[in-house]
């Protein structure tokens, strides 16, 4: 079974930096499509950027383009995913997930939630105006 444990959430002013992290036990990121999700109060979960571990390419939402940058280090089993330009509005709940769905297709960018078979507890980023 895949365990995902996120750290480095925390509080930050607008225009800050942030770097949160995903570490996974109990699998390799090759085959699998590994997402960044964030879930704000009253709002639905959103995905935010993820990562093609057999490739290494990526998507990113709209609202973090330029600004979040997601990368992984597969030795160490690890996503990242570095925040800068941090604004209110990125405050929320982040996850991690995997997803075992998109193996073998040629596309993984829809981020959709219900694709993904594996989350983490979530990490909190604050932005403060």
């Amino acid at each position: 079974e895949v365990h995902l444990v996120e750290s480095g959430g925390g509080l930050v002013h607008a225009g800050g930096s942030l770097r949160v992290s995903c570490s996974a036990s109990g699998s390799t990121f090759d085959d699998y499509v590994i997402g960044w999700f964030r879930q704000a109060p009253g709002k639905e979960r959103e995905g935010v950027s993820c990562i093609s571990g057999s490739d290494g390419s990526t998507y990113y939402a709209d609202a973090v383009k330029g600004r979040f940058t997601i990368s992984s280090d597969n030795v160490k089993n690890t996503v990242y995913l570095q925040m800068n330009s941090l604004k209110p509005e990125d405050t929320a709940v982040y996850y991690c997930a995997i997803s075992s769905y998109y193996t073998g297709k040629n596309y993984y960018t829809d981020m959709l939630p219900w694709k993904y078979e594996y989350w983490g507890q979530g990490t909190q980023v604050t932005v403060s105006s």
